[in-house]
């Protein structure tokens, strides 16, 4: 299959296009989509191919223009509803989790939501306590949902694609810092990555790593270090967390032994404490060390760059983690 280099913006982009070409029925919606281009010019030039009834620039009203999409996809539209940052969702949480996650259940299955819910979240740099919040784990506790991470362009146009066609409300996470990011993305319109698969990134025999989102890239950094000193790390990226893909975590564990968890997102009820449940219960007479797991720190994150670096997972602290596991601390 061809490729070519892409950002993920663009990436991102041409997910949309073609499945809005293939399907009249999708349309996006959101602050600043259409006659700005987007906020990070994700829907560059899509209002003048697709016209301003499928390109709809909306209110600041999250809660107004989630529930309109919730009552769109119940008579056979199928929304994208961009949130400028998953920080803002929170005005319209109560349209996401009491009707678009129960909607199927409620009707007796008389009503598919297929709705896709998109934008940052994560840190972006220096932005204060309230724009720096990671949802994904909120999210993915609520059934009726599904939720992707995005982590490369590649992925982010085969997962939204996977999304946009589901029958079900998709959360798919990204990340302001990762917009510019390039990398290879097959040209074919029928490139998708399947939702609930994990991705090998780099197999490993020594220790099973876990992360997802922009976060692997640190974990990467910290993997060719670990790989300079002898530890063979294998690392997957979970891409979907709910539903997650434990096979292919429980598989890499009884080969490896052991298991580390980087995630960017507070330590309380993340998704290291249902990863290590698992791990534990199916896999505990493979382990050779107890699960470890970096996060950020339990705090707000605060405005100043050095609160920044210091809060956020690092490559030293992945690698210590890693030797921790290995006992070489």
């Amino acid at each position: 299959m061809a490729e070519r280099e892409l950002q993920l913006r663009e990436a991102l982009r041409e997910a949309m296009t073609e499945e809005m070409r293939r399907d009249d029925r999708v349309f996006l919606l959101g602050e600043e989509v259409a006659e700005y281009n987007g906020a990070y010019k994700v829907s560059q030039g899509m209002l003048d191919e697709f016209g301003p009834k499928r390109i709809l620039d909306t209110p600041i009203s999250e809660m107004g223009f989630a529930g309109l999409s919730v009552g769109a996809a119940m008579v056979g539209l199928r929304p994208i509803v961009e949130f400028m940052t998953f920080n803002f969702s929170l005005v319209a949480i109560d349209q996401i989790i009491n009707n678009a996650a129960k909607m199927y259940q409620m009707s007796g299955g008389q009503y598919n939501i297929p709705i896709v819910f998109r934008g940052p979240s994560q840190s972006a740099g220096q932005l204060g306590a309230t724009h720096s919040q990671s949802f994904e784990n909120w999210y993915a506790n609520c059934p009726g949902l599904k939720v992707v991470s995005i982590s490369t362009p590649r992925n982010g146009k085969g997962l939204l694609k996977a999304a946009i066609r589901d029958n079900d409300p998709v959360l798919v996470m990204e990340s302001e810092q990762m917009y510019g990011n390039k990398g290879l993305v097959p040209e074919s319109d029928e490139f998708i990555i399947p939702i609930g698969q994990a991705e090998i990134v780099r197999p490993g025999s020594d220790v099973t790593m876990l992360t997802f989102g922009k976060i692997l890239h640190t974990c990467i950094e910290a993997c060719d270090e670990l790989a300079k000193n002898g530890v063979d790390v294998e690392l997957i990226d979970l891409l979907s967390l709910r539903p997650i893909d434990y096979d292919t975590i429980i598989e890499s564990v009884k080969r490896t032994n052991r298991c580390v968890v980087v995630e960017e997102s507070w330590p309380l009820a993340g998704f290291a404490g249902e990863l290590t449940y698992m791990i534990q219960k199916r896999a505990f007479d493979y382990l050779d060390a107890p699960v470890t797991r970096v996060t950020t720190l339990d705090t707000p994150l605060a405005y100043s760059s050095v609160f920044v670096k210091t809060w956020l997972p690092d490559a030293k602290k992945v690698i210590d983690a890693v030797n921790a596991v290995m006992y070489r601390n």
